[in-house]
């Protein structure tokens, strides 16, 4: 996530937090209690709403107000099968999650079997990623993932440059010791980004996919992938906010828009495959008319 002057503004100021989002499944339940080590249920909410309310002080993100951090969405994507064998077949194959917030994407992906040492986690704000370490009851030297905290519309922290069409020259960086993402460019084998492109304008969402694509490595089966707010024609999600007031609307893609913006405008035509769909989801904390419906757009981009 991001709080780039890009973003698209919070509607209404800060909404107060409320706990009857807090809702986490069998799944979502059994995944907090290993990771935090805190197996009593009333124990790990009030440890969980305790993070949250401390995360809302640093950004008021909706998602943060819906407990969506615990929702492991990175397990939930279509792709995530892809990015498990990348982990486990290609050798030193590096993965970002970037926008990662408090890191409950990457810690699930490594639970799953990703080499913890293949992965790299990014993010604005360097506050959220301390609070995942408080979250999830570890440190830096329990939980060595390597984190960088900047800003992917800065260029001098994420140089923008077209995709590779060859493998670079140069060898991987040493994840521990960067500062910034440009040293990655054209080596990482798999970047989730999740919740990350609809805080921006139609503009900046196509920049953030080219400076994405920059990262990427040519090499087949290398992907691109996440899950964000879409429609089902591109536009404006003008279901919500104040009437006449188009700046403070989310701007959405729909899957035909998206894959023409990957497949075309970002990438040479052809030379990646895109997957995007439309899973219609509830939400209950945006004022909206009886029987509006509001969408997610699911998606990855695969070089070929």
């Amino acid at each position: 996530m991001s709080q780039s002057t890009a973003a698209i503004h919070i509607i209404s100021g800060r909404p107060a937090l409320d706990e009857s989002y807090y809702n986490p499944d069998e799944e979502e339940l059994a995944f907090f209690k290993s990771q935090t080590g805190i197996t009593d249920e009333k124990a790990l909410k009030d440890h969980i709403v305790r993070i949250q309310t401390d995360a809302y002080q640093v950004y008021p993100y909706p998602c943060i107000r819906r407990f969506a951090f615990m929702k492991l969405k990175i397990s939930r994507l279509p792709a995530y099968s892809k990015l498990l064998r990348l982990g486990n077949e290609r050798e030193g194959a590096i993965f970002l999650d970037i926008g990662c917030c408090f890191g409950n994407d990457v810690r699930k992906a490594i639970s799953s079997g990703y080499p913890m040492r293949n992965c790299i986690a990014s993010d604005l704000e360097p506050d959220f990623w301390k609070l995942g370490h408080r979250l999830f009851n570890t440190t830096p030297e329990t939980f060595p993932v390597p984190f960088i905290a900047g800003d992917a519309f800065n260029p001098e922290f994420l140089k923008p440059v077209p995709p590779f069409d060859s493998v670079p020259e140069s060898p991987g960086p040493q994840l521990s010791r960067l500062t910034t993402l440009t040293p990655l460019l054209g080596h990482i084998s798999a970047i989730h980004a999740s919740s990350l492109f609809h805080l921006f304008d139609e503009v900046h969402q196509l920049q953030l996919a080219r400076s994405l694509a920059g990262l990427l490595s040519p090499q087949p089966g290398s992907l691109i992938f996440g899950m964000h707010g879409g429609r089902s024609e591109k536009g404006f999600r003008t279901e919500q906010g104040a009437p006449g007031q188009t700046g403070t609307y989310m701007f959405c893609h729909s899957p035909e828009s998206w894959e023409e913006l990957w497949d075309g405008e970002v990438f040479e035509k052809g030379t990646v495959q895109v997957e995007a769909e439309l899973q219609e989801i509830e939400r209950r904390d945006i004022k909206a008319a009886p029987g509006t419906k509001f969408y997610e757009l699911v998606w990855s981009v695969t070089r070929v």
